[in-house]
């Protein structure tokens, strides 16, 4: 199995102290991290997209190109791009300029995003935000493969013999989907023989697995080979301790305070929102959290493996505001303790 560092750089006060670092701290810590993962040898490092609430997250493309100057070998990933807002030639030119100065690092997870008010600051219907996803992505797909394009479609102007500069470094990039709770999504990576990047992070996972089968089962029928319907899953947050005791001691209030933090009432009842594991026992049994003991975490990812048989672990260590020396901490135990005994377990050959 493969790993990625996570980050939404969110940007809410600390769930028990109140503090909120400035922003340039936040950054700057976003890019220290990522330099550290490549240190500890974690395949990926990605950062989100948010256009609303909490976050730093607005210009990925931006702290994309800070780490990749900063790094070397760490592959560059978005979670997500909301390729849904924005227009395809943009997103074109800005990715394949990153690509160009990561030296062909860059993979793009594309998505409608989570937060539904960014629909509303761009001006656009958040009723049609699945038209809107196809449309969008089939273009970029094609600005990334072909020259001199001519297209018609319904949400932006017309291209006559289009090409977008720079060109990607070596080739189309590998373009994920997210998915959180709609079919939509594992549908149409399916169709165009795309990977499937599952969010994993708030729902049961059996609702996760339900996405995945239906991947695995379009993209065969769509006639592709099985052997390439690569899947990634995401996490809902890293805490780590010695044992299980000591991690509902440490982190239980730390825990409890960020579920009611960042509990959204007007969404009460919409799947991929509000976590059902309120509790840090909850998302210790059942979650998709992956805290308590080095053995623990293990024992979860395996399990998930075992239902969604994916390739890439997404995790994140600094979504409960743990300070910089503890997300650094945090990670060297999962590089030395939790991935050398899942990537042994659970092999794969993804980025080979």
């Amino acid at each position: 199995m493969k790993f990625q560092v996570l980050s939404l750089i969110s940007h809410a006060p600390h769930p028990l102290t109140g503090e909120l670092p400035s922003a340039a701290d936040r950054l700057a810590e976003v890019v220290d991290v990522g330099v550290a993962a490549e240190q500890l040898g974690f395949d990926g490092y990605a950062v989100g997209e948010r256009h609303a609430g909490p976050f730093l997250s607005s210009s990925p493309t931006v702290v994309l190109g800070a780490l990749a100057a900063r790094t070397s070998r760490i592959r560059l990933l978005t979670g997500v791009t909301v390729v849904a807002i924005l227009d395809p030639v943009r997103v074109a030119e800005d990715y394949a300029t990153l690509d160009q100065l990561s030296r062909g690092r860059i993979e793009l997870v594309v998505g409608k995003g989570a937060e539904a008010g960014h629909f509303d600051l761009f001006g656009l219907d958040e009723e049609r935000q699945w038209d809107l996803q196809k449309e969008r992505y089939e273009l970029l797909r094609r600005l990334w493969s072909e020259e001199e394009i001519d297209w018609e479609g319904e949400f932006r102007p017309a291209l006559h013999g289009a090409t977008t500069l720079p060109r990607p470094y070596d080739g189309v990039p590998r373009i994920w989907h997210g998915s959180a709770t709609s079919l939509n999504s594992p549908e149409l990576a399916a169709r165009h023989g795309d990977p499937l990047f599952t969010a994993n992070a708030v729902q049961p996972r059996e609702a996760y697995a339900a996405l995945i089968a239906h991947y695995r089962e379009k993209f065969e029928e769509y006639g592709h080979d099985p052997a390439r319907a690569h899947v990634a899953a995401g996490s809902g947050g890293l805490l780590i301790a010695d044992s299980s005791q000591q991690a509902v001691e440490r982190f239980k209030e730390l825990y409890e305070a960020k579920v009611a933090q960042t509990f959204k009432p007007h969404l009460a009842g919409r799947a991929g929102y509000n976590t059902p594991f309120r509790t840090i026992e909850d998302a210790m049994g059942s979650g998709p959290q992956l805290i308590g003991s080095p053995q623990q975490i293990i024992d979860k990812i395996l399990g998930y493996h075992e239902v969604y048989r994916h390739d890439l672990q997404s995790i994140s260590v600094d979504g409960f505001g743990l300070a910089r020396g503890e997300q650094l901490e945090t990670l060297q135990r999962f590089a030395e303790e939790i991935a050398p005994v899942v990537r042994k377990e659970a092999p794969s050959a993804l980025w080979e």
